[in-house]
């Protein structure tokens, strides 16, 4: 991994241009994060987007994780893997077939990989957040009808923090949740819980 121009030169003035390894010495955990998504009807996505869809956000995990594991048995330590998901790894999104279809992929993937490793002690997981308060979402969220939408369909009736998810991937890195791998964890305020039959309705 090279550090290149997104990293934050004001705290780390020195690493441009540097691998990881070279910067910092070793490498411990991996963190797949890469993703982004295009909306279209699916009848109309061209094949370049919906390549270009699953090229960023599954074959970026597969990429990462080959090269991490590969360090990991080289230098034989018992590294830990995170990939970044969606709760649309298992909620359909009409109009992001090709963003649903590749976090699907990275659930099975991670599955599969952990198992894989497992006798290495390399442990391979996934979160998979919810709607967040990120830059990315803010145009979004500052309309109050989208953003009361949003919020009827979560069971905790509200948006979540980035902090939320950061502090749920440490965890899930560190030596507390050791025993863990293969595992999605879910960092949605309850969507994934059919909230449609809260309240004992259905």
């Amino acid at each position: 991994m090279t550090i290149n121009h997104t990293t934050d030169t004001t705290r780390y003035p020195d690493l441009r241009g540097k691998t990881a390894i070279e910067a910092f010495g070793d490498i411990d955990v991996w963190v797949n994060n890469a993703g982004f998504e295009i909306q279209s009807a699916t009848h109309e996505t061209s094949y370049e987007d919906w390549q270009r869809v699953l090229h960023v956000d599954l074959d970026g995990v597969f990429l990462g994780t080959k090269i991490a594991v590969q360090h990991f048995l080289k230098h034989n330590k018992q590294g830990s893997i995170l990939n970044t998901s969606s709760i649309h790894d298992i909620i359909p999104w009409p109009t992001y077939a090709s963003y649903a279809t590749a976090k699907a992929g990275v659930l099975m993937f991670t599955k599969t990989t952990a198992l894989e490793y497992a006798e290495q002690g390399i442990r391979i997981n996934a979160i998979s957040p919810g709607a967040l308060e990120t830059p990315i979402n803010a145009q979004r969220f500052a309309d109050p009808a989208v953003r009361a939408d949003t919020e009827s369909m979560i069971p905790m009736k509200k948006v979540g923090d980035p902090v939320d998810v950061a502090n749920a991937a440490v965890w899930l890195i560190s030596n507390e949740a050791s025993y863990i791998t293969g595992t999605t964890l879910y960092i949605d305020g309850g969507i994934t819980l059919y909230n449609e039959f809260q309240g004992g309705r259905g």
